[in-house]
């Protein structure tokens, strides 16, 4: 289904090039619009992809939520404006993006305002990968909970900084066998297989070895080749731990499982994804 009318700002042809492209970054926050547009240009570089941009924000004129949600989106407009004024921020900062550098010309923003979980769902549907921030405003932190636990997508989330290294010049995949990561290494596979460097990290293995046979047998099974790592976290936390070899090594990229138990249990008791989102300094791409 297409959005309600007035909540697209451009054609319908450009609506299109959205929807179906390969990578699409999302910008919810004109503050992150640059380094996500940065990241998603050279991730659908990569894999020959095509690449669009969508602006996506709640506007309480327009959604069905509870009173207290409306007068909640009602309040931001004393900081942030109306929705309307947030979203051309984000144009700014688009147009901006697209002429510092040429040929890209041919990238389109499109525009969803009102109910930001089905604004979230008409946009991302048909990518392969979404870029977007998880800090912001609370269009940020709401689309980023929408994209992983609704839409199931492959979120590729930029540091909170300008990034100038190369994405795929050496990733690492923080593996355990378990579903969420399987499922995030599946739906990476095509950036994995162009990698210049591809590592599996195994933090606190077994004896019997059985994360680092899970992983091979895996990644044997989807036709790539991976160096296989095992290291202890000691008495560090798992996360500090994979942050440390991800610096020695010179890590471009982090893949990972997302939150073991949601995204509420994981802000009380603090697990490892929520450690990776506010520690590390360059890309994750994740999926839950």
């Amino acid at each position: 289904p297409k959005p309600p009318a007035g909540s697209v700002a451009c054609d319908d042809n450009a609506h299109d090039l959205v929807v179906h492209a390969d990578v699409l970054a999302v910008l919810p926050d004109p503050e992150a619009a640059c380094y996500c547009l940065d990241v998603a240009e050279e991730a659908a570089r990569a894999i020959s992809g095509t690449l669009a941009a969508a602006h996506v924000g709640a506007d309480p004129e327009t959604m069905i939520a509870a009173p207290e949600e409306i007068d909640l989106q009602l309040l931001r407009r004393h900081d942030e404006g109306s929705p309307l004024e947030r979203f051309e921020r984000v144009a700014t900062a688009f147009d901006s993006w697209k002429r510092q550098r040429p040929g890209r010309d041919h990238v389109v923003l499109d525009d969803c305002r009102g109910d930001l979980g089905r604004c979230v769902n008409i946009e991302c549907r048909e990518s392969s990968l979404v870029v977007s921030p998880c800090v912001g405003n609370l269009d940020a932190r709401d689309a980023f909970h929408d994209m992983l636990f609704d839409e199931r997508k492959l979120v590729l989330v930029p540091p909170c900084r300008p990034y100038a290294g190369s994405l795929l010049d050496h990733i690492v995949v923080c593996w355990k066998p378990n579903d969420r990561v399987q499922r995030a290494v599946v739906a990476a596979r095509r950036w994995l297989a162009v990698a210049d460097r591809l590592t599996v990290l195994c933090v606190d293995d077994g004896p019997d070895d059985h994360y680092a046979f899970t992983a091979r047998e895996l990644f044997t099974r989807i036709g790539l080749q991976a160096k296989i790592v095992s290291i202890s976290a000691g008495k560090r936390p798992v996360g500090e731990a994979i942050l440390d070899y991800a610096r020695d090594a010179q890590a471009t990229c982090l893949v990972i499982g997302a939150f073991r138990y949601g995204l509420v249990l994981e802000l009380l008791f603090g697990r490892i994804t929520r450690y990776l989102l506010s520690h590390a300094t360059i890309p994750l791409m994740m999926k839950h």
